[in-house]
């Protein structure tokens, strides 16, 4: 049999306060009829006092093991993809380990914004195919809250804080990751992007977006990265179950939808509640569809993602 690094448990987390249109309409220069039409954004979730990247990984984290039925003690691997830490260093993931009572086990963060989940989930899976780990916690989290420029409308009112996490073990069978690829070009640099860093301002800075721009890469990325995977392991769009995209704007998953002939019905949107939450949305969507009974075990997934960089990847999963 083949040993494959399959989901046993998913989880998520937001922050006790949701934001509406209307709420940020009164802030800025905005509409909810504006936001709606061009984005497909209602409500966003927005950390507080006390809420922080690691924290909201830890609440999905602990979400994910109990759906499970798994203890903390058999995680002997933690990669948590995050773009907004809550300190430069030490990683994220270790403040989720401690957390978690886990005395020692691999713990390390990721950085590739959006995409960087999926980049977790394939670092991740390849050590656990080759031993290096039996049971991982793959973790997105985010507060792009604290990195917005809130006098921005065309940037504010796009994002949102949250966490998602996976719970990935080692299993011989059909079940698991059977494909995927990561890609990145860092010419586009200055399309997507935060305007500041230790090493450059010592401060934190905000996000700069070109979205116009951004738009037109993600369709054209995201349809060929998700054609490769597929492509990778014989099967054809017709096969697949379910696609759990980032979600970025509803536009882009429609027309991504659109151009590689897929049901939109069978797309995975939370964008509409959660906006767009970085590295977190793609397992915070998986978990919104386990857990409302969409997805259920033996569905073939396709899960991908783009952000700045440009960083993009998929992932082919036999739920």
């Amino acid at each position: 049999m083949t040993l494959r690094a399959a989901i046993t448990g998913t989880g998520s987390a937001l922050p006790a306060r949701m934001v509406t249109n209307a709420e940020l309409a009164a802030r800025v220069d905005t509409s909810d009829e504006w936001i709606v039409e061009r984005t497909g954004i209602r409500t966003r979730y927005i950390a507080g006092e006390g809420e922080t990247t690691a924290s909201l990984a830890i609440a999905a984290a602990r979400r994910a093991l109990e759906a499970a039925g798994r203890p903390a003690e058999a995680v002997d691997l933690i990669v948590l993809a995050t773009a907004t830490p809550d300190q430069t260093f030490p990683a994220a993931a270790t403040k989720v380990q401690e957390a978690l009572g886990i005395r020692d086990c691999i713990a390390f963060d990721v950085a590739a914004v959006c995409s960087g989940f999926l980049y977790a989930l394939q670092v991740a899976e390849n050590m656990v195919r080759a031993g290096s780990a039996r049971c991982a916690l793959v973790i997105g989290a985010e507060t792009f809250s604290r990195i917005l420029d809130w006098e921005d409308r065309a940037t504010c009112v796009l994002f949102g804080d949250g966490a998602g996490a996976v719970l990935l073990e080692a299993e011989e069978g059909e079940r698991g990751v059977l494909a995927s690829r990561l890609h990145a070009d860092g010419r586009f640099n200055d399309l997507l992007y935060v305007d500041g860093g230790p090493s450059t301002t010592g401060t934190v800075g905000k996000l700069r977006m070109k979205g116009r721009e951004v738009f037109r890469h993600a369709v054209l990325n995201l349809a060929a990265v998700m054609e490769e995977v597929m492509g990778a392991a014989g099967y054809a769009t017709t096969d697949i179950d379910w696609v759990v995209p980032h979600q970025a704007n509803a536009r882009i998953l429609e027309a991504t939808a659109k151009k590689l002939g897929l049901d939109p019905a069978r797309v995975v949107v939370t964008v509409d509640r959660h906006a767009n939450t970085s590295a977190a949305s793609v397992p915070l969507a998986l978990d919104t569809a386990v857990r409302d009974g969409r997805i259920k075990r033996g569905d073939l997934l396709v899960l991908e993602a783009m952000g700045g960089g440009f960083t993009w990847g998929a992932a082919l999963i036999r739920y």
